[in-house]
């Protein structure tokens, strides 16, 4: 089933369980320099496409809302789905610790590990 035919409640199960990472560990995380490292910056912009969903990711953590609202928060919880489930389908061979996947993925609240 594609993430655009999926219910509200089943694209929240999906956040819920592939964004393992807590508000506190985001945080962190987007405070290191392999979090800056990472991920498409469009033109213009100073972070990258990742980091930005990030601290929409940690908003959602502490019970906001994205932009103040449910319809926003819902596309973000759906796309935050779409982009960690292709991603995990890419994983590379081998050890994954210090991997610029890894890292992507991380900007997104799954640390595959």
């Amino acid at each position: 089933m594609s993430a655009s035919s999926r219910t509200d409640a089943q694209i929240s199960t999906d956040f819920d369980r592939l964004v393992n990472m807590s508000a506190a560990e985001l945080r962190d995380w987007l405070a290191t320099d392999e979090s800056k490292k990472v991920g498409f910056t469009y033109p213009g912009e100073s972070e990258s496409v990742g980091r930005q969903s990030a601290r929409r990711i940690i908003t959602i953590l502490d019970g906001g809302k994205v932009r103040g609202s449910d319809e926003a928060t819902r596309k973000h919880k759906r796309k935050v789905v779409g982009y960690i489930k292709r991603h995990l389908a890419q994983r590379p061979s081998g050890d994954v610790t210090d991997t610029r996947w890894r890292y992507s993925l991380m900007n997104w609240g799954h640390d595959p590990l």
